[in-house]
């Protein structure tokens, strides 16, 4: 199975980056400290968990956290993008991020409740599909497959931090067209636009912009997925008209006004949720659908993104 594995990352990944991604995930479970853009990793440090649960039902805040983690919301957002087709004005794309579908069954049931009610044309997955930064992955296949079968059309994916590159063939069985360092063109009436996705940029630092960047036009429309804001700037360096991404959570347990306590990425606030704009790019991170470490959100709902296109005016 790894041999098979390996043999199509290499084609896809080049043999550094596949070589390198295997070595990380089976030299040894992720750290808590050293490796990746942070120094500190919380979500490898599985006894900081229990110490967060426990204190957050001493402060009488985890039921109601938990209770706020399922109610997610379908947000909408319009992108500017220079040089759009006319034919794709006003095209739609579904972004979803961290769902972490095997922390809680409650929350992949209201996620997979959310997407069933959207119309959209595009799908996009930025990360993280499972709780866990190591170890077996089958259930996180099975959630998975629930919620694509809960979703429409055409889906395109990248991995996140906590994802095994292991799990591309099966999610790729699913219908999920996942982007390693690459790139696809969308095509609609003989107009196209071009989506690049990297690997994980934040742990494992696989991440390839000029490679998934490689025959895209510069004077076409191009968006990026990233499961991180934390090569931001290298996208935009890149030429990239779009960034969508994920990874901060915005957060996930705030401060009242929706401040986040901390974001878990090396990169400023002003990227750590939501639309923002760098130079010339147009960049938007999901605070996701799931949960990490703790099923708690607190001043920081849950979401789902419908992004539509339109053309400079």
């Amino acid at each position: 199975m790894d041999d098979h594995i390996l043999q199509i990352l290499e084609k896809r990944l080049g043999s550094r980056h596949a070589h390198l991604r295997l070595e990380i995930e089976d030299n040894h479970h992720q750290k808590v400290f050293g490796d990746g853009f942070n120094f500190f990793h919380p979500e490898n440090w599985y006894s900081f968990h229990s110490w967060m649960r426990y204190s957050l039902k001493c402060l009488g805040l985890y039921s109601r956290g938990q209770h706020n983690s399922r109610q997610i919301r379908a947000n909408r957002n319009t992108i500017t993008v220079p040089h759009l087709p006319e034919r794709f004005n006003g095209f739609t794309i579904l972004h979803i991020s961290d769902p972490h579908v095997d922390m809680d069954i409650g929350s992949t049931d209201a996620l997979i409740n959310t997407v069933s009610n959207l119309e959209y044309e595009l799908c996009v997955l930025t990360g993280d599909y499972r709780a866990r930064t190591s170890g077996p992955f089958d259930r996180t296949l099975v959630e998975m497959k629930r919620l694509m079968d809960a979703v429409e059309g055409t889906v395109y994916g990248v991995l996140g931090n906590h994802d095994s590159i292991r799990m591309v063939p099966e999610l790729e069985e699913m219908g999920i067209k996942m982007l390693l360092n690459e790139s696809a063109t969308i095509e609609l009436d003989g107009s196209r636009i071009h989506l690049s996705g990297i690997d994980d940029a934040h742990y494992f630092q696989v991440d390839d912009i000029e490679r998934a960047a490689m025959g895209v036009p510069h004077d076409e429309a191009s968006i990026l997925l990233s499961h991180t804001p934390e090569v931001y700037k290298q996208a935009a360096d890149a030429n990239f008209d779009v960034f969508l991404c994920g990874h901060t959570h915005g957060g996930q347990i705030c401060l009242p006004g929706g401040v986040p306590l901390t974001l878990d990425a090396k990169c400023p606030r002003f990227v750590g949720s939501g639309a923002w704009r760098y130079q010339n790019m147009a960049g938007y991170t999901s605070v996701g659908s799931g949960t990490s470490i703790v099923n708690v959100r607190l001043n920081c709902q849950p979401e789902v993104t419908i992004h539509r296109l339109m053309s400079s005016p």
